[in-house]
């Protein structure tokens, strides 16, 4: 026997940060475009971009911010790139916010710019959150607050990005209660960042005593890593509002005790439009509080439950909740625990949501029967749906011909994603066929599905002759390189519909096999066939 002992290299593996995937950046774009087209306290004041002038916004801002990180790459090529990307992300940050401060462009007539956003003839938002995020001290504050010390006619205040300490809070108080009773809107996410929990806690203490009875309609708390104690330093206020028709508690920390205090402290719901709950520590505990919050919610359109680690029991209880909630238009649930048993509950209050145009149900191991539970209630009821999400959910073929069937009979179905499920060719088959005659759809996302190069062709010519479709993503899935290139070729007229194939695996599964080919073709044939559309 060989006694000796191998003798063995260490090598360093070196990893590149700089550029990033196509992919990567492409999803950057949507994620600006998604922000740059919803409401915020920036729209409120300078005017809400429409989709198309957002996306055109969109691409120029990454475009930009990408230069400007590859030419500082350039500089330093022996680093890893991570300079580069955080330049790439503070660029496209201050770009974005730039575009929001600029509003919609307006519209050409007769070779006039014609405003869109009209002649304001009072100021009526106070916004302190541009520039970079920093603290606050009482000398600041009084000099950047001024304009709330005289005469005015705020009616929306936004302290966010700034974080006031007790010197900074003292100064505001009084003005905060000279004009708390012309607020119709306050935003204070993020406005403690970094303070030590007793001083955080003592200025939310402050603001809340000086906003209590102030008759809002919105409120935004996001962000500030309150806790229950945090929640019960905002006693005051909360107990005094009941007209409040938007509220945002996202990233929170709200935990089971301080979803408890939100809904212990907060009196009345009735007119709720709108529940952010994202990112929080909620769990099925905090869940069922967080319900109670929402059955006596009855006005309720937009509500986002997101990664909030409610489970099975927590899923039941808000699904059941939502029953109470029939103007119901946008639902967000993704990223939590549900399981088949939330899923299945879920699917029997969908019914009632007869207004209801985007759904998101990714990550929420709802698996088959969960799925198809849900895919057959919306069937046979949210005629608008626009948006429908069940990315990562175990779903296979077998449950893709319900969810196939529930494409078919939504019209105005825009935007699709089945990513990171098990469909495979059969599945992809099946969902090819349910997009036919959908005019609308714009974005189909079903990659790392285990789909090969016949399945992949099916989704492609049912998606490249659609007016106004923009991106087809079956990026990190199994097709061949002859399969590749035949996809650039269906999109040759229009290559930027197809997304990005960098993750591919082309020896993920074989699909050179001609026998192997046509028994996947005739089972995908008889699938189709018996699909009802």
């Amino acid at each position: 026997m060989d006694s000796s002992v191998p003798s063995y290299q260490h090598r360093t593996l070196s990893i590149k940060l700089w550029p990033p995937s196509q992919s990567t950046r492409l999803m950057l774009v949507e994620r600006m475009v998604r922000n740059l087209t919803t409401p915020s306290i920036f729209s409120r004041k300078y005017g809400l971009l429409n989709k198309d002038e957002a996306e055109k916004d969109a691409k120029e801002i990454e475009d930009a911010a990408f230069v400007t990180a590859s030419q500082h790459f350039e500089k330093e090529p022996d680093g890893d790139g991570s300079s580069a990307v955080q330049i790439y992300a503070k660029e496209s940050s201050k770009l974005m916010l730039e575009v929001l401060k600029r509003g919609p462009r307006g519209k050409e007539e007769n070779g006039e710019l014609i405003s869109e956003k009209g002649d304001a003839a009072v100021e009526t938002v106070f916004d302190i959150s541009g520039g970079r995020r920093a603290f606050i001290d009482g000398q600041e504050a009084s000099e950047l607050l001024k304009p709330l010390m005289g005469p005015n006619s705020f009616t929306k205040i936004c302290f966010s990005n700034r974080s006031f300490g007790l010197d900074a809070a003292h100064v505001v108080e009084p003005m905060l209660i000279s004009i708390k009773d012309q607020l119709k809107e306050v935003d204070l996410s993020d406005f403690i960042a970094g303070r030590p929990e007793a001083e955080a806690i003592e200025v939310m203490n402050i603001f809340s005593s000086a906003l209590e009875r102030a008759v809002l309609r919105y409120l935004n708390l996001s962000n500030n890593a309150m806790g229950e104690k945090g929640v019960r330093a905002f006693r005051a206020l909360l107990k005094s509002q009941n007209d409040l028709e938007e509220l945002y508690l996202m990233n929170d920390g709200i935990s089971e005790e301080a979803a408890k205090a939100v809904a212990e402290l907060i009196p009345s719901t009735e007119k709720l439009k709108v529940l952010h709950f994202h990112n929080n520590m909620t769990g099925d505990e905090g869940a069922f509080a967080i319900a109670e919050v929402v059955k006596r919610s009855p006005a309720l359109e937009d509500f986002r439950c997101s990664s909030t680690r409610v489970g099975s029991e927590g899923g039941v209880a808000l699904a059941e909740a939502l029953g109470a909630c029939t103007h119901l238009k946008k639902l967000d649930l993704r990223d939590n625990m549900f399981g088949v048993e939330a899923g299945v509950a879920l699917s029997k209050v969908i019914p009632v949501f007869a207004d209801l145009t985007e759904i998101y149900l990714s990550y929420l191991n709802l698996e088959d029967d969960g799925a198809e539970a849900l895919a057959n209630a919306l069937k046979e009821s949210a005629p608008s749906l626009e948006t429908l999400d069940m990315a990562g959910n175990d779903i296979t073929a077998k449950a893709t011909v319900s969810v196939a069937e529930c494409i078919s009979s939504k019209q105005f179905l825009t935007k699709l994603n089945l990513s990171e499920n098990e469909l495979k060719d059969e599945g992809a088959g099946l969902i090819s066929k349910a997009l036919e005659g959908r005019g609308q759809l714009s974005e189909v996302d079903l990659s790392t599905n285990l789909i090969t190069w016949s399945g992949a062709k099916l989704l492609a010519e049912a998606v490249v002759q659609k007016p106004g479709f923009k991106l087809l993503n079956i990026n990190a899935n199994f097709i061949s390189d002859e399969g590749i290139d035949e996809l650039k070729d269906i999109f040759k007229n229009s290559p930027d519909m197809l997304g990005p194939l960098d993750e591919n695996d082309p020896e993920g599964e074989d699909v050179d096999e001609e026998a192997e080919d046509d028994s996947d073709n005739d089972e995908l044939e008889s699938k189709l066939k018996g699909l009802e559309i």
